[in-house]
């Protein structure tokens, strides 16, 4: 007896027919950004009516304006008790002009502060406290989601 390999038939594959091809959802983000004038004071130096609460602290209470400002800066509040010279001043306007963006440079914040000191501070405490109050930048976000 001699053995004979058995074949199966050869059957044709099922032909299969893709469905037709769907777009998949997309999604659509969109930003929209706002920003508060990053590259200016909020106020000018001699601006000091605009914020009747700065201009009383500053003229009834000077040293507790200047302790104030710096604490809302991040700084120790008893840094300006100790400025001598107005380094501490020139430093701190410095800082606060390099935080928001503001142009300007450390002889224009020295001489600010060496002929307009009380008013210089009057109007670091206000700029401090606005962008304090209100955020630089406010980003909104949608997202949309369509079908083709």
């Amino acid at each position: 007896m001699t053995f004979q390999p058995q074949y199966a038939p050869v059957v044709p594959a099922p032909q299969w027919s893709a469905p037709p091809m769907q777009q998949q959802p997309t999604q659509v983000v969109s930003v929209v950004t706002t920003t508060q004038s990053p590259y200016t004071w909020t106020t000018g130096v001699c601006d000091c009516c605009t914020d009747m609460e700065t201009c009383c602290c500053g003229l009834f209470c000077f040293p507790c304006m200047q302790c104030q400002t710096a604490s809302r800066h991040g700084w120790c509040c008893c840094l300006p008790l100790l400025d001598c010279c107005c380094i501490v001043s020139c430093v701190l306007r410095s800082s606060i002009r390099e935080q928001h963006n503001i142009p300007g440079s450390c002889c224009d914040d020295c001489c600010k502060i060496w002929w307009c000191y009380p008013c210089v501070w009057c109007q670091m405490n206000r700029e401090v406290k606005f962008r304090n109050r209100a955020p630089a930048t406010t980003s909104v976000v949608t997202t949309q989601v369509t079908r083709g």
